[in-house]
């Protein structure tokens, strides 16, 4: 089989929203490094619904729903894997793959980068 390499995981946070608030600077830093190596995969429309979900769910339970419900709407818009963006929905992978299910060869190159 001749599937493309993934570049190794990569994380900037919360891209181009704040990783907490002034108080707690880096509050919900976690969920969002989760939420990057979700979108670092890839993989199915589907799966992209979850990592949001996934996002909104963990901000949420640190204690901001408001803030979770912003995030999911930013993610929804921004993480399209159409957009040229370095965090779009699988930038592990080269631009325009889209939404596409992860062969058992890319699931190994993955599994070897944790």
């Amino acid at each position: 089989m001749n599937d493309e390499a993934i570049r190794p995981f990569t994380s900037d946070g919360c891209s181009l929203f704040p990783n907490g608030t002034p108080k707690q600077s880096e509050l919900w830093l976690t969920c969002c490094t989760a939420h990057d190596y979700a979108y670092w995969q890839g993989g199915t429309y589907q799966q992209k619904v979850n990592a949001d979900e996934s996002l909104k769910q963990c901000v949420a339970e640190v204690g901001q729903p408001k803030i979770a419900n912003l995030m999911l709407a930013g993610v929804i818009v921004g993480g399209s894997p159409y957009l040229p963006t370095p965090f779009r929905w699988g930038y592990g992978w080269s631009y325009l793959r889209g939404y596409k299910a992860l062969t058992e060869n890319e699931l190994k190159q993955i599994r070897l980068l944790q």
